[in-house]
Order: C-alpha cells, then sequence, then structure tokens
C-alpha cells in the first residue's frame, strides 16, 4: 500500500504529516510505503491513498484514489481515527 502525505509546498509540513501517519499504521499493525510531498507532485504520482487537509484536497481533484482529510498533522487521535475510518481497522 502506497499512501501520499501532502501539504503545500512537501517540505516541514508534510514531512510531519508522514511521520505521525506511520507512527500510527505502526501502531495499527499496518505496513505501507509513506511518501511527503506538495500538491504537484502528488497529483501526477501513483497512490492508494493520499492524506492532506480539505483546502489541499480541492487542489488535487478527483485522482480516483481515496483522499484522508487530516486537518491538524500534529494531532496522533485525529490521525488515527481518520485512518481507522478508511482503512477498515
Amino acid at each position: 500500500m502506497k499512501i501520499l502525505c501532502v501539504c503545500g509546498l512537501g517540505q516541514g509540513t508534510s514531512l510531519i504529516l508522514r511521520m505521525n501517519v506511520e507512527t500510527v499504521l505502526k501502531e495499527m499493525g499496518i505496513t505501507a510505503d509513506v511518501e511527503h510531498m506538495d500538491v504537484s507532485g502528488a497529483s501526477s504520482m501513483p497512490a492508494d491513498y493520499i492524506v492532506t487537509n480539505s483546502e489541499l484536497a480541492k487542489s488535487l481533484g478527483d485522482r480516483g484514489v481515496p483522499v484522508i482529510l487530516v486537518e491538524n498533522y500534529f494531532d496522533l487521535d485525529e490521525i488515527r481515527t481518520a485512518l481507522k475510518k478508511h482503512l477498515g481497522q
């Protein structure tokens, strides 16, 4: 499974999101390839899931890939709830 963590510039914020997504996935016992990047890169990168906020999700358009919305990239509980909802855990 490949998961993209997306922010506006693909630098610090998406890296923090990626690390927190990896932490939660590990807790859930799920193995995934998690990458972080900017919106334009995510628009063409193949993935099974995209994790981003609602504002940036609009910029991605309809890629036919589930978009997992997280507003606070630092909130492990919010990330955990969102991932469980989409990954069926």
